[in-house]
């Protein structure tokens, strides 16, 4: 992808890309406006991708209620990917922010990433924390730890080990970091794992120790969820070690990143009945590498299914 140059002083771009969320969408657009009002250096973009709700007219009433304040665009649906490439080809500015619709930006989120993108001029991936919260209102904080300056063990924390989170909303990213590869839009789901992945090996990386976002959990069927990720299946691993994305340095890690997620489909196929898929991703991981029957919880599943004990 081109990425082309800044003239307009625009350093931060928040991107919303907005797919059928009508009833929340204000709650996001309004979440960031009320840090933009005052922040010259910062603009925000909404991305409909093709929305059959009412995104199109909240987002009128929106610019009616914020006259100039933001810029809506259309585009026909094509998934969280292709509006979120769309978005980096429209912003313009240097780093880009993704907030999902359903998701809000932290109080005073927009102010702690100008100070810290201002003290820390390099870097290409700012990671923030975050607050989850529940369907019933209760409230988590996630706040990054530790970043290991060694590029092979940051994506080894990030993909394997689950010790460096990192969530759309709560980081922030530099449009250099889109020349190795944009989004897959081939992806329904996990589709951000290949460019956080390709960000954290190549580049400068910092932490800001504050939450950035305030992340809803929904209570999605199970089904549905493990639809998408079905979908994409095994391929996301290849896409995530495509060499355009992470060099031979980091290649050493693909067949430990091939079996978490071949478990990690097992379980999703699992607890979604689908006992057909469950049995395939079991069996890609063990072909990989036997000792996953030394996982005590997947080999129990496994034990139930090939017993024909159902789930």
């Amino acid at each position: 992808m081109g990425i082309p140059g800044n003239s307009s002083g625009i350093t931060l771009s928040v991107v919303i890309p907005a797919y059928n969320y009508a009833a929340v969408l204000p709650r996001a657009v309004e979440s960031v406006l009320a840090q933009t009002e005052s922040a010259d250096s910062v603009e925000l973009l909404v991305v409909d991708d093709g929305s059959t709700d009412d995104t199109a007219a909240v987002l009128e009433q929106l610019q009616t209620r914020y006259p100039g304040r933001f810029r809506a665009l259309r585009k026909n649906n094509g998934g969280a990917s292709s509006a979120r490439n769309l978005g980096i080809r429209e912003a313009a500015g240097h780093y880009l922010l993704f907030l999902d619709a359903d998701d809000e930006l932290a109080p005073g989120a927009l102010q702690a990433l100008t100070e810290h993108l201002a003290a820390h001029p390099h870097t290409r991936l700012v990671i923030g924390g975050h607050i989850g919260v529940s369907p019933d209102g209760k409230r988590r904080e996630h706040l990054p730890e530790s970043l290991p300056e060694d590029p092979v063990q940051r994506l080894r924390a990030y993909l394997l080990d689950k010790r460096l989170a990192l969530s759309n909303g709560a980081c922030v990213m530099h449009r250099e970091v889109f020349k190795r590869g944009d989004y897959p839009e081939q992806f329904r789901s996990a589709e951000d794992i290949p460019v956080f992945a390709q960000a954290v090996a190549n580049y400068p990386c910092s932490l800001i120790a504050q939450p950035l976002a305030l992340v809803h959990k929904h209570d999605d069927s199970l089904r549905h969820q493990f639809s998408h990720a079905k979908a994409g299946g095994l391929a996301l691993v290849d896409e995530v070690f495509s060499p355009r994305r992470l060099d031979q340095r980091f290649q050493g890690l693909k067949p430990e990143f091939y079996v978490q997620r071949s478990l990690s489909l097992f379980r999703s196929a699992y607890l979604a009945s689908d006992v057909d898929a469950a049995k395939h991703y079991f069996s890609a991981a063990f072909r990989c590498d036997w000792r996953v029957v030394l996982k005590g919880s997947y080999m129990r599943k496994a034990v139930r299914l090939w017993l024909g004990m159902g789930v």
